[in-house]
């Protein structure tokens, strides 16, 4: 068994859709970025090669790809899924929290679960998606940013070959 954590955060800007754990949020604001910057899905990402040991998501699908430009962060999570598979590693579960004051995310849950779910080929009770407020203190309290942590546990199959 292996352990990773991912860590994401981006700032909320005008003009941009909010995306979330795959789902797209009707909010005023959105989440600056390459791709569609959605923190919840690069946090996982980073925590699933995190726990393979193969790097980071800007390893992966850099900044300065145009290929990366505003693509969507589910479809990143299922080429990181490839690499998993590709390496004889599984998807044991996530856990993961996304920080934010707003917007309210429970009507959300339930199409981020099964968003995730689908892009990882693993059943619903392998992820957790929880919410925090920052308190109002610090950037995300003060509504300028939204972050999101990961931890992955991959199982390892590697060692039939």
């Amino acid at each position: 068994m292996r352990v990773g954590i991912g860590f994401d955060t981006h700032r909320l800007v005008e003009g941009r859709p909010l995306w979330l754990g795959g789902v797209n949020i009707p909010f005023k604001k959105g989440l600056e970025g390459h791709s569609d910057a959605d923190v919840l899905v690069h946090a996982i990402i980073d925590a699933l090669l995190g726990a393979a040991a193969l790097g980071n998501i800007g390893q992966f699908f850099p900044d300065t790809d145009p290929q990366y430009k505003d693509i969507s962060s589910i479809i990143l999570l299922e080429k990181t899924k490839a690499v998993l598979d590709e390496k004889d590693y599984f998807v044991e579960n996530v856990d993961s929290i996304v920080i934010l004051e707003e917007p309210r995310l429970q009507d959300y849950w339930q199409p981020m679960l099964e968003a995730i779910s689908k892009a990882l080929n693993i059943k619903l009770s392998q992820i957790s998606i929880k919410a925090k407020t920052s308190e109002e203190m610090g950037s995300i309290g003060r509504k300028e940013g939204i972050a999101a942590m990961a931890t992955a546990l991959l199982k390892y199959d590697g060692y039939n070959r």
